[in-house]
């Protein structure tokens, strides 16, 4: 969709798109600057061609994909994409061109409320986990001995290493707040009933906190959502752009320790990149086509 977008922009102002990555093949006019971060250094510093271009945009752009978070030196890498964007004039009162793009559905909006993710380091040294739609996560790092709780829907690997499964229903039978990669608020109504046993994801929380002795405040999808509007308003007035409310101690360190080592790909199959796909017998015979 953003490629998408691009696309469009170049063929109606013939804009000029810089690329940092593996080569890869696009379908309009681009130039490959590099494929490390060493390239972002030179940009950065003003060193590389690019820079002028970069300086001289009326409204530039910085797109950061979210393979860099996979990185140990994510933090310096971010620190030399901010620099870049402050020299470009990429941020500034009447535009915002600092965009970055995310692996997982609904991560924006997490990161707005402050789910801000730790290392999973943690995982090593854990007795108990709670896996709540966390699909993805690197199961190998959880002892053998831990008590696994998992809440979700389609199965996906977490299932099988749970010694509890809350069925939680999937994003098409509930109502939902999601934020877009412009970071716009979106909310969304039930397309079909839940299934079996499966539960709203709040009401599942709602009932483990009673049970618990820890009885949550809120009773339905309107007291959740003014919960939500205390912690991040940008997420619950849709026809507003307010600035999330996160307090500056969220916000990383960033180290000048950066990696040589080039770009990758994030996403190797792309039939098969969240639980719900994985499950799917149309996306599995596309990703066979894929690999043959």
């Amino acid at each position: 969709m953003v490629n998408a977008r691009i696309r469009k922009t170049v063929r109606a102002s013939q804009a000029k798109v810089g690329y940092i990555g593996p080569a890869t093949d696009f379908n309009y006019d681009h130039r490959h600057l590099g494929t490390g971060p060493q390239t972002l250094l030179e940009i950065a510093e003003g060193r590389h061609p690019f820079s002028k271009a970069m300086s001289n945009a009326k409204n530039p752009v910085i797109i950061v994909g979210a393979g860099i978070f996979e990185r140990k030196d994510q933090d310096a890498i971010f620190a030399a994409v901010e620099a870049i964007a402050k020299q470009g004039k990429v941020v500034r009162p009447d535009w915002n061109g600092l965009n970055v793009l995310l692996l997982h559905a609904a991560q924006a909006a997490a990161l707005d409320l402050g789910l801000v993710p730790q290392s999973e380091k943690s995982l090593e040294s854990a007795k108990f986990v709670y896996l709540m739609g966390a699909d993805d996560t690197n199961l190998d790092k959880i002892p053998a001995d831990s008590f696994v709780v998992y809440q979700g829907h389609h199965g996906d690997k977490g299932v099988y290493r749970a010694n509890i499964i809350l069925p939680a229903a999937a994003f098409t039978e509930k109502e939902g707040t999601y934020e877009n990669t412009e970071g716009c608020t979106q909310q969304t109504l039930p397309a079909v009933p839940t299934v079996g046993d499966s539960r709203d994801d709040w009401k599942i929380i709602r009932a483990l906190s009673e049970v618990a002795g820890v009885r949550l405040p809120y009773d339905s999808v309107g007291a959740v959502r003014a919960r939500i509007k205390t912690v991040a308003p940008n997420l619950v007035h849709q026809d507003e752009r307010e600035p999330a409310t996160l307090p500056s101690s969220l916000r990383p360190t960033f180290t000048n320790k950066m990696d040589t080592t080039a770009f990758g790909t994030a996403v190797e199959n792309f039939y098969m990149t969240d639980a719900i796909t994985r499950a799917s017998k149309i996306m599995a015979q596309c990703s066979a086509l894929l690999k043959k």
